[in-house]
């Protein structure tokens, strides 16, 4: 990737491309919850580190890198969000619909919905537990979401200072703007994210028991055994099929649709990831003619001992390469992990 890029400066001994690379996973994590897609968060930290690179000897170490690098992807990320629509879930663009749907509605465009993003792409494998939680909850899909209601600046102060914990000085000095000009921007952001429903449970590791229930999940849904996976659901769970507009709320609505317009998902298997803090699946349906094509990535959400939301993201052409999935199971093909081995 750097090779283009036709040659390496020395700092300190260690090369430019190497220093950079270090703040990849956390400047993903920043311009995902800028921008609510993994693959524009991507494309902003590249952007960034070839800003970077270009003029790292301008650089000097006039502030910390990690600051110099936010100042960078920040700007990027505000240039990005300038034109763009903003990116919502099914729930922000009409009430829930009908389990007896016949039809989920047509596809709308992928720059206007909000995506989900692999845990690795954007959280650290370890470090300060309370940290850990924190930074599960800060990428959890309803408090994306609940950014993106969020003017780009608003949006860029409450990240900064909520999740990243920078002081109302430091993001003043990088957003050029004074201590006030933070702090009433705060305090508006504080309340617009009050008034959204961002979910109450903090995604910490999963306990034993909800370590249960995924498993429970997986024999039910691989199985089909709808009364079964009824019984796991929160009384208020929704299912979204993004890029689908057609969302449902609840058990009674949910059995609905897969008993009849969504039943060819009967035969699938699941093969677990992580994604936003969540446990997930790549789902693959059958193939007529032999093995499992992939069909969604399932984001899970929950609650105690029970499944609060199902996201089933259809774009598979992209998101299946981006969590590492197969692009295809065959018969008798083992799961790469067990479920349940999941966050």
């Amino acid at each position: 990737m750097w090779a283009s890029f036709g040659g390496v400066s020395d700092v300190a001994s260690v090369p430019v491309e190497t220093q950079l690379e270090a703040y990849r996973p956390e400047l993903t994590g920043y311009c995902y919850r800028m921008l609510g897609s993994a693959f524009e968060a991507e494309d902003a930290v590249q952007d960034t580190f070839v800003r970077a690179w270009r003029n790292f000897d301008r650089f000097e170490g006039r502030s910390a890198l990690r600051t110099w690098l936010y100042r960078i992807a920040t700007n990027v990320c505000l240039n990005m969000t300038a034109s763009a629509q903003r990116r919502v879930r099914p729930m922000d663009l009409g009430p829930a619909g009908s389990g007896t749907a016949t039809h989920p509605g047509e596809p709308r465009p992928e720059q206007i919905w909000l995506g989900p993003v692999p845990d690795d792409r954007v959280l650290p494998s370890a470090g300060d537990p309370a940290e850990v939680v924190a930074g599960r909850e800060s990428v959890r899909l309803a408090f994306v979401a609940a950014l993106q209601h969020l003017p780009p600046k608003q949006r860029a102060v409450l990240i900064l200072r909520e999740v990243l914990a920078w002081s109302a000085q430091e993001v003043a000095e990088l957003l050029d703007t004074s201590v006030a000009s933070v702090n009433s921007a705060l305090q508006r952001a504080r309340a617009t994210i009050a008034s959204a429903d961002t979910g109450a449970e903090a995604r910490r590791p999963l306990d034993e028991e909800q370590q249960a229930l995924l498993a429970r999940y997986v024999r039910a849904f691989e199985a089909y055994d709808l009364t079964a996976l009824t019984a796991l659901l929160h009384e208020d769970a929704t299912l979204s099929m993004p890029p689908v507009p057609l969302w449902l709320r609840g058990p009674d609505d949910i059995t609905a649709w897969m008993t009849g317009t969504g039943s060819g998902c009967r035969g699938s298997r699941l093969v677990p990831v992580a994604a936003n803090g969540m446990p997930a699946f790549g789902q693959y349906r059958r193939d007529p003619d032999s093995g499992h094509v992939p069909w969604s990535l399932i984001v899970l959400g929950l609650s105690g001992s029970r499944i609060t939301s199902l996201n089933h993201f259809l774009d598979t052409d992209r998101l299946f390469p981006l969590f590492g999935l197969p692009a295809r199971l065959e018969e008798g093909a083992g799961q790469p992990e067990q479920a349940g081995q999941v966050a």
